[in-house]
């Protein structure tokens, strides 16, 4: 007996075909989404700043939004740019210091460890010309070896080198038309939500961007403190560069492991570069070590774990899933991206609890 479908149960299934095939569109353009995907993140972390600005009046007339969009991203531009202008002068001036101080240092190496290897019948010395060797070809390269790789590298991987550039090039005009955009956006993404389900989706959505505004209030939070942290610690420490180290450190505490992990080997090196003893190295392992477990045990629990209804063990299970489903970038929304289905599982446990399933 052939199965039989009612008009509606045609329409429904036409339009699941519809967004199915959509969904399956979306991830076969996965590379090309790049940029818009990387865009409309910022773009909704910076509207807020957008709207409030948007309600500044002009005398009689508000701030136009395009002039609005246009501070916003000037000055996140700006920030950006005093990011880097913190980082790379320290990088400049540390890594020939660096280079120049590894003899000595190898051989403060060599007279601390080896002869208690020795004692443990290890024989191991440790050879600071051959290691300074290396660290010169690696960090001291001439500007002919640069420019050599660089042109090696286009001629190799000229199509990847292409992508990178338009990618870079493509988010911030995005973001720009994303943030003009972004009211008229929501609102046919709500047109679009079939109208038996538009309250239920509302309720969703608003509860999910309540959950991440909470997320960034609470990770901006935990930068501000963990930079603060750092810069005061390097500095009662005696360090010279206590104060971009330990900005840096803080400010990219929102990228799991690489934040830290940059602001840890920037630390050791000022204090290879500034100490004469072991001393400066064991108090960028107290500070860092104590500052790790600071962020991991209070600040992050607190501030953004439980801001957003996910306990430390979920914390740590989600930046570890989505780290292995996503990479780097699933690293990077593990915690937004697990409220947001946070959110969803309640509401499916609810409707589950509620069904005659259930029930029965």
């Amino acid at each position: 007996m052939p199965l039989s479908l009612t008009a509606e149960q045609k329409q429904t299934v036409f339009w699941v075909g519809v967004w199915t095939a959509f969904v399956c569109l979306l991830v076969l353009l996965g590379p090309v989404l790049t940029p818009f995907l990387a865009a409309a993140i910022i773009a909704y972390a910076l509207n807020p700043a957008v709207d409030r600005l948007c309600r500044v009046r002009l005398g009689r007339w508000p701030l136009p939004r395009t002039a609005a969009v246009t501070v916003v991203i000037t000055l996140f531009a700006a920030a950006l740019c005093a990011l880097v202008l913190i980082v790379v002068p320290v990088l400049r001036k540390e890594i020939p210091l660096l280079q120049a101080a590894i003899p000595a240092f190898m051989a403060k190496l060599n007279a601390a460890l080896a002869p208690r290897l020795q004692e443990l019948g290890v024989q191991v010395r440790f050879d600071p010309a051959g290691v300074k060797q290396i660290v010169t070809e690696q960090l001291a390269a001439s500007g002919d070896q640069i420019w050599s790789a660089l042109l090696n590298s286009a001629r190799i991987g000229g199509t990847a080198v292409l992508g990178w550039l338009a990618t870079l090039t493509l988010v911030p005009v995005v973001l720009f038309y994303l943030l003009l955009d972004w009211p008229a956006l929501l609102s046919r993404i709500a047109k679009a939500v079939p109208r038996r389900w538009v309250n239920p989706a509302a309720h969703m959505a608003m509860e999910a961007d309540a959950l991440l505004a909470q997320y960034l209030r609470g990770q901006l939070t935990v930068m501000l403190v963990l930079a603060a942290y750092y810069s005061a610690a390097l500095a009662i420490a005696g360090f010279d560069v206590a104060l971009p180290v330990g900005i840096l450190t803080g400010l990219l505490v929102f990228i799991p492991y690489l934040g830290f992990g940059i602001g840890l080997v920037l630390a050791l090196m000022a204090a290879v570069l500034q100490f004469a003893d072991w001393s400066g190295v064991v108090a960028v392992a107290v500070i860092y070590g104590l500052g790790q477990v600071i962020e991991g045990f209070v600040l992050t629990p607190r501030l953004v774990g439980e801001r957003i209804g996910l306990g430390p063990l979920t914390v740590i299970f989600a930046l570890l899933a989505f780290g292995q489903l996503f990479g780097f970038v699933g690293v990077l929304l593990a915690l937004p991206a697990s409220a947001v289905l946070a959110v969803a599982l309640r509401h499916l446990r609810r409707h589950y609890l509620a069904s005659a399933f259930y029930n029965a």
